[in-house]
């Protein structure tokens, strides 16, 4: 049973602001996956719902800039994002990313933007978009502004979004992509239908050689209270060869991180997630970038 006072279908995004302004009591929704759960558990009972499910010319698809810009707009299905040619032959990593949350069925319902937008440090392309460096376009009575990944998250489920405010596009430069080869490994204790008890990226840029690490983005989810970067371990590993780079990392990421307790997962099981992933991989990032290991 689902506990829904209104429910409110906009014509546009400057539509579905106006509906969020005027009632102060109003969520958006989109694909419905998150929200639509939490109502029937209770936590929205008597839900003013805004929907921008058929915004889809406006927030559906993905696109290249003329720049070189990775355009993604909020409603469009994990499994779109996944199968994008363009999201293919640009950030291949974040497409595997969509590719794991739920079944089959949630990933041509659920959106990337939901993803976003519920702020959680589990959400499967978090990681990934964090250490894309994804810009974040959002809109609202007050205007548009962009607001980079690093400064999104505001805690757990939280967001620096206003309520009023709608994330319109999600954006990777090509400068955060080019020349970067990457991997994403999602944990949990099945395949399929679960949430990610550790949720780690790594993208890499090796040197012409293939020998040296010339930079490197390391990302987890569930390692902290919202999605991270281990930034010091970045900057020790930047410059160094390869070989000696996969036996380091691990202990250096377990070092810049602070995961947490909880019913999945105890704090030491997940400080060895992180040592063990974040080997496994740097180590497939570098051999998709030509490196010999």
């Amino acid at each position: 049973m689902y506990d829904i006072e209104s429910l409110y279908s906009a014509t546009s995004v400057d539509d579905a602001i106006r509906a969020l302004a005027e009632d102060p009591e109003s969520i958006v929704v989109a694909g419905g996956t998150d929200v639509l759960v939490k109502i029937r558990e209770g936590k929205f009972a008597g839900a003013h719902l805004v929907s921008i499910h058929e915004l889809h010319d406006e927030l559906d698809g993905v696109s290249l800039g003329a720049d070189g810009t990775v355009e993604i707009g909020p409603i469009t299905w994990f499994h779109h994002v996944t199968t994008s040619k363009v999201i293919q032959e640009t950030v291949p990593v974040l497409g595997e990313a969509c590719d794991t949350p739920g079944g089959p069925q949630l990933r041509v319902s659920g959106t990337i933007g939901g993803n976003v937008c519920n702020a959680a440090t589990s959400a499967d392309s978090a990681s990934t978009l964090y250490a894309y460096g994804a810009l974040l376009d959002v809109k609202g009575p007050e205007g548009a502004r962009t607001i980079p990944i690093e400064e999104w998250y505001a805690g757990p489920g939280r967001s620096t979004k206003k309520r009023d405010e709608i994330l319109v596009k999600i954006r990777i430069p090509k400068s955060h992509y080019e020349g970067f080869t990457g991997y994403y490994f999602k944990y949990g204790k099945r395949r399929a239908l679960e949430i990610a008890t550790m949720g780690c990226c790594c993208l890499v840029k090796l040197s012409a050689d293939k020998k040296t690490v010339e930079d490197i983005r390391l990302a987890f989810g569930v390692a902290g209270p919202t999605p991270m970067r281990a930034l010091s371990t970045e900057e020790a590993l930047r410059g160094m060869p390869v070989i000696e780079a996969v036996e380091k990392i691990g202990e250096l990421a377990a070092g810049d991180t602070n995961p947490r307790d909880s019913w999945r997962a105890s704090k030491e099981f997940r400080l060895q997630l992180i040592k063990e992933m974040s080997k496994r991989s740097f180590a497939e990032a570098a051999r998709r970038g030509g490196a010999e290991l």
